[in-house]
């Protein structure tokens, strides 16, 4: 029980910490906007942003945007991560797969999304398909490359062991491969998550009825300043969330890994 209470405290204390900077910058941006040392128009107060959020959650507009834009941006992740995650095990397992694939899929990772989208619009139209690839086309690069790396890093002092084990290939893959990959494959879900937001607000951006990256494309239209701050804040809670997930699935998954932990 007290070592339960102890990890409580820990966490609380954690968590405030964090706060500190987020605090500060919102004390200091209140009271230069308030002595009118910015412009309110471009930059306006945390209590008019404020407002503003429950104007747009009470309405329901924000709620009903934010569900359209979750539900892309969950599809093109599922889509694109997926297959980076079953292409980045293959490439890392087949060295022939490697030397066919691997060169032009670095090609194509360096393919900004500005650079595709009206591609993207061009083939697929204005409809949810080309949004959601283009998310899934970011959402694809990262969990390739760390399931490509995390593979060629197991040690190879292990499968002498799983030799000496007389382990079956499946045995090596399940049991040896994927267990000793999983510290890149997380890494790669939460930059593969944080890429499928940034798609997301592009695709939204570049032509949309609906969802958050509509909303500050139609507030910038109307100079609705505190509008698009909504938006941006909501974005950046949302991608908080999603990785703080990923994060709390990675210490319960990878509670064997014995690493620095940081000092202090």
């Amino acid at each position: 029980m007290q070592i339960t209470r102890n990890k409580l405290a820990f966490r609380a204390i954690h968590f405030l910490i964090g706060m500190i900077v987020p605090l500060a910058v919102l004390v200091i941006w209140q009271i230069a906007s308030s002595s009118g040392w910015v412009n309110a128009v471009l930059i306006p107060p945390p209590k008019d942003i404020v407002n503003e959020f429950g104007r747009m959650l009470s309405s329901g507009e924000l709620l009903t945007n934010l569900r359209v834009s979750a539900g892309r941006a969950a599809l093109g992740f599922l889509i694109g991560g997926g297959l980076g995650l079953a292409a980045g095990l293959w490439v890392g397992f087949s060295l022939k797969a490697e030397r066919l694939l691997d060169p032009s899929l670095q090609l194509l990772r360096t393919l900004p999304h500005l650079a595709v989208a009206p591609l993207f619009i061009l083939w697929f139209g204005f409809g949810e398909t080309s949004k959601i690839l283009l998310i899934a086309k970011g959402a694809f690069f990262p969990l390739y490359v760390n399931a490509f790396l995390g593979v060629r890093s197991v040690d190879r002092n292990l499968f002498d062991v799983a030799r000496v084990l007389e382990f079956t290939r499946w045995q090596t893959i399940t049991k040896l491969i994927l267990p000793a990959s999983l510290p890149s494959l997380f890494l790669g879900i939460r930059l593969s998550i944080a890429v499928s937001w940034l798609g997301l607000v592009v695709a939204e951006m570049m032509g949309s009825s609906s969802g958050i990256g509509y909303i500050i494309n139609d507030a910038r239209s109307f100079s609705l300043t505190s509008v698009i701050f909504v938006g941006i804040i909501v974005f950046a809670v949302v991608g908080k969330v999603t990785d703080w997930l990923v994060r709390i699935a990675e210490k319960r998954l990878l509670r064997w890994r014995d690493s620095l932990g940081g000092e202090g």
